[in-house]
């Protein structure tokens, strides 16, 4: 569902949505015409501005959560806001100075990411969360490892000595020569390269039949590629801090929603997915409840902006999650500024490998 462009609302109605919206941020609360009647800046009767809050209700742009209660932005009416009204400030000198200050600290990327998180969650009165870069190591070798008749122990050893391994399952019983030369194939292929950059090759050179293998070696070599494709799909590696920004006196009118929310945090992986989608965004994006499968369920919007390497390539993304009524004006440009002290920070190989 889309709501009106912003051109279509005359001067006061445009006036009227903002201060609701902006009230509903500052509070969590639903806005009434009597508030809005003793604001200054507008100068209008309670039953004229009750008739432009209905006109804007009708709208899609704005909801009464109760009969005669106030009323709050929708999701389509928090996107019009985001995107058309918003005037977005540039974070304050205290605050560029906490994230910087949390981020030179020292120590592991593992620290610098927890203070990058701790910082955006004390800022923005939400959670901050960052997403690790994925650990892809370059690989020195690859073998298998008979465990039963129809069973296999994939072993990767990575260039820095670190060892992986993973149980995979076959259609048809080991044959004795299978194992070496799944593992010959695998450890020529990708020694020095990342699975990521050698699977896509293997999997073509299999199915082009230019690999030599017999089928029970290519069935080793694409059940071990799928296994460690997967899991590394499913292995969301998140640092989150500040969870208990969440439970604000706003919440005590919405528990299940805040459960909700508190729930995918925990789960870390439905979170992740939203942030992968930021991964390849040139700014900040914001996902807003409904817009996305994975917030409607608990009403929450994330603020997520990806963070670089020294070459450019995005390793991360950093970003806040809570209710929809973040204040997207201060956060936005928070989360800008530490992807890219962050950034920074990586491209000037501040952190300790340790």
């Amino acid at each position: 569902m889309t709501g009106p462009p912003l051109s279509e609302l005359n001067t006061r109605a445009r006036d009227i949505f903002r201060l609701v919206v902006e009230g509903y941020i500052a509070n969590g609360l639903p806005v009434g015409s009597k508030t809005l009647a003793g604001h200054g800046g507008i100068n209008l009767s309670p039953a004229s501005i009750r008739s432009v809050l209905q006109e804007l209700q009708d709208a899609g742009l704005l909801a009464a959560p109760h009969t005669s209660a106030g009323r709050m932005p929708t999701d389509v009416g928090l996107r019009l806001f985001v995107d058309g009204i918003m005037q977005v400030a540039e974070p304050s000198a205290a605050e560029r100075a906490q994230i910087e200050r949390g981020l030179a600290s020292g120590g592991t990327i593992e620290a610098a990411l927890t203070a990058a998180s701790l910082a955006l969650s004390e800022l923005s009165a939400g959670a901050g969360v960052v997403m690790v870069p994925r650990r892809e190591p370059r690989l020195a070798q690859v073998s298998f490892v008979a465990l039963s008749a129809q069973r296999a122990l994939v072993v990767l050893v990575a260039e820095d000595g670190g060892i992986e391994n993973r149980v995979i399952e076959l259609t048809e019983p080991i044959l004795p020569g299978s194992l070496e030369a799944a593992g010959n194939f695998l450890t020529a292929r990708m020694s020095g390269r990342t699975l990521a950059e050698a699977a896509s090759g293997i999997e073509a050179e299999i199915a082009g039949g230019r690999s030599a293998l017999d089928s029970a070696s290519a069935d080793l070599v694409n059940r071990g590629l799928a296994v460690w494709s997967r899991d590394a799909a499913q292995r969301p590696v998140l640092v989150v801090r500040g969870q208990a920004n969440l439970l604000d006196e706003a919440a005590v009118h919405d528990i299940e929603r805040v459960r909700q929310l508190l729930d995918e945090i925990e789960g870390a992986e439905a979170i992740a997915q939203v942030l992968d989608a930021a991964r390849e965004a040139q700014a900040t994006r914001i996902f807003i409840g409904s817009e996305n499968r994975l917030l409607s369920l608990s009403g929450s919007a994330v603020i997520a902006t990806p963070w670089r390497d020294a070459d450019g390539r995005v390793v991360g993304v950093v970003g806040v999650i809570g209710p929809t009524r973040l204040n997207y004006a201060r956060v936005v440009p928070m989360v800008d500024f530490t992807a890219q002290s962050l950034s920074k920070l990586i491209g000037q190989d501040g952190f300790s490998r340790k």
